[in-house]
């Protein structure tokens, strides 16, 4: 239910904040006091069309902020949930900013969201109907949802949808796979010999790379060892220079007795580099090895590079994507060689979940159609007291089977008969507006608590009518508050003495009358009656309009 509502620099409106409780609240006040503001304050705050008309002169925003408490498992929770909200305290506060240059913006809880959400989650929480507004009545689905809660086959209405959903999976499988074996059989010769082809290449992922290193690494190596050989070749090769200097070691060590000083240095010095050259040797032997590679693997190599490649250029993808290619072939021989069997169990399944739907669907549209007759029993009793006694309430159900949704094969929508002899039409083109506004209050009231938002508020559905059915209409509304909260505009005195709650709504002059603003007092007792009494009396209250204020009073007590 609607909690509190405050309004900030909104039209004539400076300051506004309202405590609201359960039961029936109405706002009652002159013509021109303000009450359309209100209103129209508050389904900016349920995500309505915004104006920078709204913003008060003077001001640079304007704001309207809706607090709600809201019982566990409400829908409007789930919703919220749905948007990322994990606040699942049962308060929920709306807020709408309007810039004076007409942008607008959104906030749930404190956290900002899309006109669109605010707009969504607020139609689960408020419900504003009067004599031109619509928007419960305009959509079939709609009537469709009133009269699946009045009956109650809202799970009925779940399991159907997820028989949907099965049948949709079942039957989008089978136009896959078909689709899939036309497309093979068409390319059949073509794919074979492709599969084949690749099948006997075996490309592996990351081959190519593979590969181009290694012949990359063996040619690199080839180069090397011929430098290698030429070095060895030097080193210790025919001309290599260790047995010269083997040779003049050994003549000088001759003469190494009779001159010691002068040969021993040059011999050591010898013996050094003839170890050296040795060792030389040794480690250009040991890297010829290393370098040494297969000639015949070199071209194994270059041929495998080049069938990849050639591959590669033929089916017009890269080399690593080959292996991929050659998956997706199988898999379409596959289909053309298995696919006849397994469009056998998609057509099977997809038949099966259609019979399911089929009869899901026929027992929810049997059982509206029996719910309808109630509906319109229970609505129609309704309509005397409100002066409809010669209209006729229809709950007109088209079945068509052969264009079937999630919900069902059925249509919905709600029509009526207003006077005898004439033809029966859809609500929304066939009933006046205070006749389309009575109308709603019926099937309202018998819909009580099902199919409702937790607050309606009813804007002056009680124009031009008065007496016994304005007392009708009060005493409905009384009724209906009841079940959920419920908001009533009102200029008919019998709908104001049934309020638990009294507003009054009243301008009054600000700055010496240079302006004025709106403003809303919860009345007591005593001024309540004489706002009663006002209203029926008009300008000038008499003693007469006090007393039938009273009786009015007493009456609805």
């Amino acid at each position: 239910m609607l909690a509190r509502l405050s309004i900030r620099d909104i039209v004539l409106i400076e300051r506004l904040d309202i405590e609201f409780a359960r039961g029936l609240a109405v706002l009652t006040g002159e013509t021109g006091a303000g009450k359309s503001i209100l209103l129209d304050a508050f389904a900016l705050a349920l995500g309505g069309r915004g104006d920078a008309g709204l913003v008060r002169h003077g001001a640079e925003q304007g704001q309207v902020t809706a607090a709600f408490d809201l019982a566990p498992g409400h829908p409007a929770l789930s919703l919220l949930k749905d948007n990322g909200f994990d606040d699942d305290t049962g308060e929920m506060i709306l807020r709408r900013v309007q810039f004076g240059d007409g942008r607008t913006r959104a906030y749930i809880n404190d956290q900002t969201v899309s006109v669109q959400t605010l707009k969504t989650i607020g139609a689960a929480l408020v419900e504003i109907h009067g004599q031109h507004d619509d928007r419960a009545l305009v959509d079939a689905a709609s009537h469709r949802r009133l009269l699946d809660a009045f009956a109650g086959l809202d799970k009925d209405v779940v399991a159907l949808e997820t028989l949907w959903d099965a049948r949709k999976a079942a039957y989008a499988a089978l136009e896959t796979h078909r689709a899939n074996m036309e497309r093979a059989a068409r390319d059949a010769d073509y794919l074979r010999h492709s599969a084949d082809e690749l099948k006997k290449l075996n490309p592996k992922d990351g081959e190519e790379t593979s590969l181009a290193e290694r012949r990359t690494g063996m040619m690199q190596g080839e180069k090397i060892a011929s430098d290698l050989r030429e070095a060895q070749e030097a080193v210790s090769g025919p001309h290599s220079p260790i047995s010269a200097l083997a040779a003049a070691v050994r003549r000088l060590e001759r003469r190494a007795g009779s001159s010691p000083t002068l040969v021993e240095p040059a011999v050591k010095a010898i013996d050094v580099a003839i170890n050296a050259l040795e060792e030389a040797d040794q480690h250009l032997s040991a890297a010829l090895i290393a370098a040494d590679f297969d000639p015949a693997e070199l071209e194994r190599i270059e041929e495998r590079l080049f069938a990849l490649r050639a591959a590669a250029r033929k089916f017009s993808t890269p080399v690593d994507g080959l292996a991929a290619l050659a998956a997706k072939f199988y898999a379409d021989v596959a289909t053309i060689d298995a696919g006849a069997g397994q469009l056998q169990k998609l057509e099977k399944a997809a038949i099966e979940t259609d019979a399911k739907y089929a009869a899901a669907a026929a027992k929810l549209s049997a059982a509206r159609i029996k719910s309808a007759e109630k509906l319109n029993k229970a609505v129609i009793a309704e309509l005397a007291p409100l002066k409809l006694e010669r209209a006729k309430f229809i709950t007109q159900v088209d079945t068509d089977a052969a264009t079937p949704g999630p919900q069902g094969i059925d249509r919905v929508e709600f029509w009526v008969q207003t006077n005898p002899g004439t033809r029966p039409g859809p609500m929304m083109k066939v009933a006046s507006g205070g006749e389309l506004s009575r109308f709603l209050l019926a099937l309202k009231v018998v819909l009580s608590d099902k199919g409702s938002a937790p607050t309606l508020v009813f804007d002056e559905i009680d124009t031009g009518v008065g007496g016994a059915v304005a007392d009708a209409i009060g005493a409905r509304l009384g009724r209906l508050a009841g079940k959920v909260q419920v908001m009533a505009v009102t200029h008919a005195p019998q709908v104001a003495a049934r309020a638990d709650q009294h507003l009054l709504i009243s301008k009054a002059a600000l700055d010496k009358g240079k302006r004025v603003a709106t403003n809303v007092n919860t009345l007591a007792d005593d001024h309540r009656r004489e706002e009663i009494a006002r209203m029926l009396a008009g300008a000038e209250i008499t003693a007469e309009a006090r007393a039938a204020a009273d009786r009015l009073l007493k009456g609805a007590a």
